[in-house]
């Protein structure tokens, strides 16, 4: 990779993929791209910046002819529980704008990257271990265009030679950018909550195991991925992937070794829960370790100790 073009640069994901890549490649050979326009103070707004509406494929065009990227990472996208509340909407954004993506990588021959998701399993998928290459009959919007998306960059893999790589992100968890409308979202806003008012109502039930990962290895495997010797990628769309299996009461304990007196509720949201109990417990990692060496190291304490303190310096500033 040496010129990056980046679509939903202001995302959960985006925003510290684009912070990584330019620190990576250089401040100029990282173009961000959004919907809207980044907060004049941001790191986002400290480099090459446009507006783009994915759904617009001349724009896209335009900006790609431009700019000249040899490398795509498509990162716009609704993310789950924001996708079940308007379905069409949905479809279109996450699949026109995937197709716009593909169609661009492969008439300017860039390599190209969009995440999918432990959404694309579903309630039939093993939830235990869950393997590499297994059914997938998800029950959400959500994850049906994963599903789709990973079919359809498998297809333009074989079908036109376009080196297109994936992985399945578990829920990612930062404390740069808050909570945005996913069913993972919870184990990010309970530390914020511990911090700022010290207890947390979970809109995830207790006992409901989800695989989590923090933000700084999610961005890490990305690069890794796209740095890796294409020969070697069996799997590249998608590549399962996951830090920890964690259910919100675990999150409550570490928080606790830092903030003793910290209370977790429960105000169960049912159509998030349902999409979560959808979704595997853990998922298997081996096919992501062998074929391109990913290798998390962050777990649940490490990743509680730098979420506590990072929020509280973020308060302090606010303050």
């Amino acid at each position: 990779m040496k010129k990056i073009m980046i679509t939903g640069a202001l995302g959960q994901i985006g925003t510290e993929l684009v912070v990584k890549c330019r620190a990576l490649y250089g401040n100029d050979n990282v173009l961000a791209t959004d919907i809207r326009e980044p907060e004049a103070d941001s790191a986002i707004a400290n480099g090459p910046f446009e507006i783009l509406d994915v759904t617009d494929k001349t724009r896209m065009y335009e900006l790609v002819e431009s700019f000249k990227p040899d490398t795509f990472m498509h990162m716009a996208a609704l993310l789950s529980a924001t996708a079940e509340k308007n379905p069409l909407f949905a479809w279109d954004l996450n699949m026109g704008g995937l197709m716009n993506a593909l169609e661009a990588a492969r008439e300017f021959n860039l390599q190209f990257f969009t995440p999918s998701s432990i959404g694309a399993f579903g309630p039939s998928t093993p939830k235990v271990n869950t393997p590499q290459v297994t059914i997938q009959r998800p029950t959400s919007m959500y994850g049906v265009n994963k599903v789709a998306g990973e079919l359809l960059c498998q297809y333009y893999f074989e079908k036109f030679n376009v080196d297109t790589r994936s992985v399945r992100f578990p829920g990612l968890i930062s404390h740069i950018k808050e909570p945005g409308g996913g069913t993972t979202d919870y184990a990010v806003d309970i530390y914020f909550k511990a911090v700022r008012e010290g207890r947390y109502a979970s809109f995830i039930d207790k006992n409901t195991f989800m695989d989590m990962k923090y933000m700084e290895d999610a961005i890490d495997a990305i690069i890794q991925l796209m740095e890796a010797d294409g020969v070697k990628l069996i799997n590249r769309n998608a590549y399962n992937l996951s830090a920890m299996s964690i259910e919100p009461e675990m999150v409550k304990e570490a928080i606790q070794e830092y903030y003793p007196e910290f209370e977790l509720d429960y105000e169960v949201d049912s159509v998030r829960q349902a999409i979560a109990d959808s979704w595997p417990n853990s998922i298997d990692v081996s096919c992501a370790r062998a074929e391109w060496g990913f290798n998390p190291q962050y777990d649940l304490n490490k990743m509680t100790k730098v979420m506590l303190e990072a929020i509280e310096d973020k308060e302090k500033v606010q303050s």
